[in-house]
């Protein structure tokens, strides 16, 4: 046994609510920039529909993930070494920008330059790529709300599984929102595909990222990974993918798109696991059984002999400690209602999904039932398989029970406690039907419904120590042209981009941050800072701050409007 930790996110889908708040905070912390236009880390995709880009869930068609070979062992879906290496000038399973879209914008220039004239001036949408005028055919949220039309969504390779009955129940059934990242899986197939080994997983967290040093720009990691989250820079030549917000993550704060998320459906945790059992629960001979085995990697955080086995692995013992308060492996391997996206992948993706409940409850409301009811529930799961069918698609390659099961336990949570808390006698055999004990229905409810920020993300720290010191020896960035992180004129990476306890902190202690990257949500001074200087004085607490706007709280300098001066004013253009 070889314990390494994990940190993993789980999202409630019945608490998404559409808004996309996370798909654009994310945007503006990451690829606002050239070369990214069409990059979203993060995106919110309406089931059924085709996702981002369209039909990426097509592995028959982009190659995608691994697969078994003829003597069982683990291969890539999309060849061999030698085969790569002769398509690595020619890709075959790439997307184009037609299955992405062309990014535009719009000359609003000509509204305001332009000459009187009869008819009113119209901005034309402008190619962001090209800078020519371009036609609007297609967008990375198009199908959003089922709004392309039935013809657009009838090509959910999803669906094509499903028969012709229940394509058309499934079309009057429901829809739910799928907020989509990276999945920082346990056995990355970008990672084993990259002829640059530029893509490489931490050790300490497990977060998958890419060095920009070491990637040429082949673009094997976009077609072999099957959730198509890594993109290609088009201005620098490299490839870039979602980095979990690690400079946040190493000192203990959630990652953007967690902070901003309005329906606060997002748990961070950490996950012990043996890093031994991987291949071996990656090679499951049926996908079905993927999803059981990949239950059977995580470890028990409160086992004396795993946790000895950690520290031994030098795993601190507050990431042990976070381990075993982690709200992920409580949804995960506890309660046993979250589940992960497309396991038959076989990359181990470390994103798990609770799946909606409210389509099920929808259809009963309609029908003139209670539904809150447990046993009007249990049977509208049972009995309505267009949900359930494609649920499971979606979470368990094909198998309805795990859905069926994590349905009903939600189901019977909802039931037992609409009787707790308007003061009536609960139904004692709802918690036995589900294999639960009270005690556990309500802590699940309070993860689930009333939990607060530090029972919703448990980040321990990362052991940053000194180590980010070394960032300025570093001679230069090897992305010698704009577009890229690190491109700016000014020296902003080297010492600033790494939260430290010198330049950034947990959130008690710098709550005065207005960038997405830096900002912790707790106050509104954050979000909006004082005008007139006042609340610089607010925010220097354990010492004084002068005329200057000098916050005397932890030494370090804030400018007249109560923002601390760690970010280097950039000049000229680059303001």
């Amino acid at each position: 046994m070889r314990v390494m930790a994990q940190l993993a996110m789980v999202m409630n889908l019945d608490k998404c609510i559409g808004c996309h708040t996370c798909s654009v905070t994310c945007k503006q912390a990451w690829t606002n920039r050239a070369g990214t236009e069409y990059v979203w880390f993060n995106n919110v995709e309406t089931r059924p529909g085709q996702g981002y880009p369209r039909q990426y869930q097509d592995q028959e068609k982009w190659k995608g993930g691994w697969i078994l070979d003829r003597k069982g062992r683990l291969s890539l879906k999309s060849g061999s070494r030698m085969k790569r290496l002769l398509n690595i000038f020619a890709n075959p399973d790439l997307p184009t920008v037609s299955d992405y879209y062309d990014p535009w914008s719009y000359d609003y220039d000509n509204l305001l330059s332009s000459p009187q004239i009869d008819t009113v001036p119209v901005a034309r949408p402008k190619s962001l790529i090209t800078g020519q005028d371009t036609k609007v055919t297609w967008g990375a949220n198009w199908d959003d709300d089922l709004g392309s039309g039935p013809e657009q969504v009838g090509k959910d390779p999803m669906l094509a599984k499903l028969s012709d009955k229940v394509k058309l129940e499934f079309e009057e059934t429901f829809m739910f929102y799928l907020p989509r990242i990276c999945e920082h899986c346990l056995n990355p197939s970008c990672a084993a595909a990259c002829p640059s080994g530029a893509i490489y997983k931490r050790s300490e967290d497990g977060i998958v990222l890419v060095d920009q040093d070491k990637c040429r720009g082949w673009r094997q990691c976009v077609s072999a990974c099957p959730y198509k989250k890594i993109y290609f820079n088009h201005k620098t030549g490299k490839a870039e993918k979602c980095t979990f917000c690690y400079p946040r993550i190493e000192v203990g704060m959630p990652t953007v798109c967690s902070e901003t998320c309005v329906g606060r459906l997002r748990y961070i945790g950490v996950m012990l696991y043996d890093a031994d059992a991987v291949q071996e629960a990656a090679s499951v001979t049926d996908d079905k059984d993927l999803y059981p085995s990949q239950l059977g990697v995580f470890l028990n955080p409160h086992d004396p002999r795993v946790i000895a086995e950690a520290e031994q692995a030098g795993i601190s013992t507050e990431w042990i400690q976070a381990a075993q308060d982690s709200p992920v492996y409580k949804l995960i391997v506890d309660y046993q209602i979250a589940l992960p996206l497309h396991p038959e992948y076989r990359t181990m993706p470390m994103v798990w999904y609770v799946p909606p409940l409210s389509p099920v409850v929808d259809v009963l409301s309609e029908t003139g039932h209670d539904g809150e009811d447990h046993s009007n529930l249990f049977g509208a799961i049972d009995a309505l398989r267009i949900p359930v069918e494609y649920l499971a698609e979606l979470f368990t390659a094909g198998e309805i029970g795990p859905v069926r099961a994590a349905l009903q336990r939600l189901a019977g949570m909802r039931s037992f406690m609409r009787s707790v808390n308007l003061g009536q006698e609960p139904d004692m055999s709802i918690p036995e039907s589900v294999r639960l004990e009270p005690e556990e229905i309500e802590a699940m409810y309070r993860l689930l419904a009333i939990a607060k920020y530090e029972h919703r993300y448990v980040i321990p720290s990362g052991a940053t120590s000194r180590a980010h010191e070394l960032d300025s020896l570093a001679t230069g960035c090897s992305l010698d042209t704009d577009g890229g992180p690190g491109m700016t004129a000014f020296d902003y990476m080297a010492d600033k981009f790494h939260l430290t306890d010198t330049n950034g902190a947990a959130p008690e202690e710098k709550s005065n941050r207005v960038n997405l990257l830096n900002w912790d949500g707790k106050s509104s001074s954050g979000l909006l800072p004082s005008r007139n200087g006042a609340g610089t004085a607010a925010n220097g607490s354990n010492g004084s701050s002068d005329s200057n706007g000098s916050n005397g709280s932890n030494g370090a300098a804030t400018n007249g409007h109560g923002e601390s001066d760690i970010t280097p004013e950039p000049t000229g253009a680059h303001r």
